[in-house]
């Protein structure tokens, strides 16, 4: 018992006795480290540079008229065209998306304006929308407004021929044009 006793009590004293490692080598990197901060900065200091110094020259080369006589005309253009207004069109197919599901809301209540503008707003954020297109198409035609209903469904039938909507697409396209036609001659008569 009592070697025990001793061996802990010499475990327990050794790390008092002897200096620790770590210690030693936190001073020692730290010097290492102020010696290397000192050589870069007195580095720096000798070579002092300013921006002018580290300028590229952007010049033509002497023979470039000669070797690329159109060059200029390209230049003039992409000024030109720098200068016309350019439009961005915002694109969110998420905000699309809630659009046409609340367009399908309003569908299925046969509130057919309200989800006329819902589609509508779909296809601002999203143009070629499938859905959007067919389904607006298809509340053109139960508002009133056949000819709304003619230009979008081609469209979906433009962007998807064989789509789950397709065949309704064309029956409703062909339907439209066919009703155009007797009301064009009645018209004219």
């Amino acid at each position: 018992m009592r070697t025990r006793l001793a061996v802990i009590a010499f475990f327990l004293a050794v790390p008092f006795l002897a200096p620790p490692l770590q210690a030693q080598d936190e001073s020692s990197s730290s010097q290492t480290q102020a010696q290397q901060d000192k050589s870069v900065s007195s580095a720096r200091a000798s070579e002092e540079s300013s921006s002018k110094d580290t300028r590229i020259d952007l010049t033509p080369p002497k023979d470039d008229q000669k070797n690329h006589p159109m060059s200029g005309v390209a230049i003039s253009d992409a000024e030109e065209s720098a200068s016309d207004v350019q439009e961005f069109h915002p694109w969110d197919p998420h905000k699309a998306a809630k659009n046409v599901e609340v367009g399908d809301f309003y569908f299925k209540r046969k509130n057919y304006r309200a989800a006329l503008d819902r589609y509508k707003e779909a296809l601002i954020y999203k143009p070629n929308d499938a859905v959007a297109n067919f389904r607006l198409a298809e509340c053109s035609e139960r508002v009133g407004n056949p000819g709304e209903a003619v230009t979008h469904y081609p469209e979906y039938l433009k962007i998807v021929p064989h789509g789950p909507f397709a065949t309704e697409a064309q029956k409703a396209l062909d339907r439209l044009k066919a009703d155009a036609v007797p009301q064009n001659s009645a018209q004219s008569r």
